[in-house]
Order: C-alpha cells, then structure tokens, then sequence
C-alpha cells in the first residue's frame, strides 16, 4: 500500500449514527469532489492540505489513542486509493470499523466487517445529481443511511428516497437537520406526523461543543 494524504486523527465522542455517545478515533482523509452548502469540514476539502502518512503510521497512531472503534472519514475518504485496505487493515487489528462517505463513490470495494455510514445528498446540499444510487441497493443490515435537512424541501426529497427505496426495511435511517438553520423539534414533528421509522439525529459533537463546530 502507498501513502494516504491525512487532515487529522482525534480521540473524540462519536457525534452520529447508531454509535453516538462513544468513544471513537476519527481518521480524516483530506481532498472531496462535493462542496455541499453546508459543509463544516471545510478544512479537509482540500486534498493537498494535511499530511502524508502510510497505512502502517496511521495504525500506530491509531493505536497510541488506545480505544476500541476507529472512523475513516473526510472529506471523501474512499477518493483515496489505499482507503479500502486501510479499513481492512482496521478491521484485521480488531476494531469497530466505521465509514462515513458522501455517498457519490461506489462502497462495494468496502470490507464487509465495516459499518458503512452513507449519506444521501438533498437539493439544499447543491449536489442530488452526485448521489449513486447503486449504493443503495449494496446496504446491508450493518449499515447505515443519512439525510442531512436543511428544509421542507430537503424532508420531502429524503421522505421519496426512503419510501421508494424501503430503506427502513434495510438499515437504520437517520434524518439530521443542518445546525442553526432547522430546528431539530420541527423535524421531529415532520417525522412524527409522517409516522416515519427513521431515527433523529442530533450531531451530538456539536452539541458538546459548539465553538469548535460551526456550519453544519
């Protein structure tokens, strides 16, 4: 394996999915093909920035935080050749493994033992016409699905996706409105009123710290 281009590697609280609340080393690959409105990792768009590391490196470090779960994230992770193998190589040393990914690159390279987090864009992230739509068909129950709403128009869009796709039905959905610009109770009655089996999520990091996490 080469070298991956890294933005940072933390000891955090995993702030979403179904493994909120926990301890989590958050792996940030550098470099994205989206800019979505309201993205709050501006920092690692760019694929130039962080630092250069190998697979071996990144493991030490990892390993140096000394916690059970481990996240590959971004930016884009799965734009990076080696992203793949990194995540097997996780996975081969015993941790939880979790992805999170845009949503506009193929999964199916991705180790079944991996919790594959996807996001499917809504109009007001500027980029629906990069959703691939393949990757829906490719969850499986350990994986998860995300819509980040920013609006009604962002609800109904994620409402159409889920029922035509019975995403449900496949794996844990969850709806999460753009910090400061939807209040999560209006979501929340908008789920209610649908009787939607789709869980709320609350980005819990923000919510920990909310200086060091503007935007999104």
């Amino acid at each position: 394996m080469g070298t991956l281009r890294v933005s940072e590697i933390v000891l955090s609280i995993q702030g979403e999915s179904s493994r909120a609340g926990l301890p989590c080393v958050l792996v940030r690959l550098a470099g994205c093909n989206l800019r979505c409105s309201w993205c709050d990792t501006p920092q690692a768009r760019d694929s130039k920035a962080g630092r250069e590391m190998t697979p071996e490196e990144i493991l030490a470090e990892v390993q140096a935080l000394n916690c059970l779960r481990v996240e590959l994230t971004g930016g884009e992770p799965l734009l990076q050749d080696g992203a793949a193998d990194l995540l097997r190589a996780f996975c081969e040393a015993g941790y939880e493994t979790l992805l999170e990914t845009n949503g506009s690159v193929d999964i199916s390279a991705v180790d079944s033992r991996v919790r594959r987090i996807v996001d499917v864009k809504c109009p007001s992230s500027g980029h629906v016409e990069a959703n691939l739509w393949e990757n829906l068909g490719l969850l499986t129950d350990r994986d998860e699905v995300k819509f980040v709403i920013a609006d009604r128009e962002d609800y109904d869009f994620a409402k159409t996706v889920l029922q035509k796709n019975s995403l449900a039905k496949k794996c844990a959905v969850f709806f999460s409105p753009v910090w400061e610009k939807l209040p999560a109770s209006t979501l929340a009655e908008w789920i209610l009123a649908d009787r939607l089996d789709v869980r709320l999520g609350m980005q819990l990091h923000k919510i920990l710290w909310p200086k060091e996490n503007q935007g999104r």
